[in-house]
């Protein structure tokens, strides 16, 4: 079976993980010698793949299609792009190294957000990662002490939470990952999430806080929808327009989803779960088409 590939996706996304890396092993040397150390390898055996090889490896198959990773290993990388990767390990030998390697996905997805546009519109919303099925809650032993029992609108679930801060634009700005029982409103959740931004971000009432006032102060207006026992709150036109447009983040998670395969239930190690889900908002930060907000049509009308 024969499969078509984007080579200049993979080629994209490979040299852009591959100046992060460099810029990430520059600043481990340098703050090696500034505190005397000595730089030491990953632990474990040294692996032939560099960093960057398993980081784009791991990122092009959230945008395979294909949701099962030992297959898209060894049926397309394996023998499609040996010539792109000449040291290719063994599919089990690189199962070990996602799992070494979460903390740079992790790093590599905080880079990227921070190369995502400052535009003044935000809007913020928790997507449920449930690990298991609710029926076999007491047999996960993988996430024993990570993962946690939460509600959200389409019943319970027992897993993680990923809190995303998008701009107009689609692009992811911020992200956050809590236990399943962490409040959307909780003090340091949105304090990870929204400090240091300016101009207005647009949530749901599960955002209504008492920081309001302190986030205002500090350049950024938190405009939610209000609950039926509180008073009703005045917005500006724009702020209106864009409040109903909130939906846009939605569109985010259920491309998260769907193309970017963030949620299932059948990881076996908590690095490797911590990997894929950073993956999968890695990728989704390479697509060609994001949802998007015509910011100047609202703001006009």
């Amino acid at each position: 079976m024969s499969y078509v590939i984007d080579i200049s996706k993979v080629i994209e996304i490979f040299c852009e993980v591959d100046d992060f890396c460099k810029l990430h092993d520059e600043y481990l040397r340098a703050k090696a010698l500034s505190e005397g150390l000595k730089p030491v390898n990953n632990a474990g055996r040294p692996s032939q793949l560099s960093s960057s090889e398993i980081l784009t490896i791991m990122i092009f198959y959230q945008l395979s299609g294909m949701k099962n990773f030992e297959y898209y290993y060894k049926r397309l990388v394996q023998p499609c792009l040996q010539s792109y990767f000449p040291k290719l390990v063994s599919y089990n030998r690189f199962v070990e190294l996602i799992g070494e390697h979460a903390p740079v996905m992790w790093m590599f997805t905080q880079f990227q957000t921070h190369k995502s546009e400052r535009t003044g519109r935000y809007f913020i919303d928790s997507k449920r990662l449930p690990v298991c099925h609710n029926r076999r809650i007491k047999q996960n032993r993988v996430f024993n002490g990570i993962a946690q029992r939460g509600k959200s609108s389409t019943g319970w679930f027992y897993g993680l939470k990923i809190n995303l801060v998008i701009n107009d634009l689609g692009q992811i700005v911020r992200f956050l990952l809590t236990p399943g029982s962490t409040a959307d409103n909780q003090e340091k959740v949105l304090h990870s999430l929204l400090d240091d931004l300016k101009g207005a971000c647009y949530g749901d009432k599960g955002y209504i806080s008492k920081l309001f006032d302190q986030f205002y102060q500090n350049g950024l207006k938190l405009v939610t929808k209000v609950r039926k026992n509180m008073k009703k709150l005045l917005y500006s036109f724009s702020d209106a327009l864009f409040l109903r447009k909130r939906g846009v983040i939605e569109s985010v998670n259920d491309i998260l989803m769907t193309v970017c395969d963030i949620e299932h239930s059948r990881h076996r190690s908590p690095n490797n779960a911590f990997a894929h889900i950073f993956a999968s908002l890695a990728a989704y930060q390479f697509l060609n088409s994001k949802p998007t907000i015509e910011s100047q049509y609202f703001i006009a009308n």
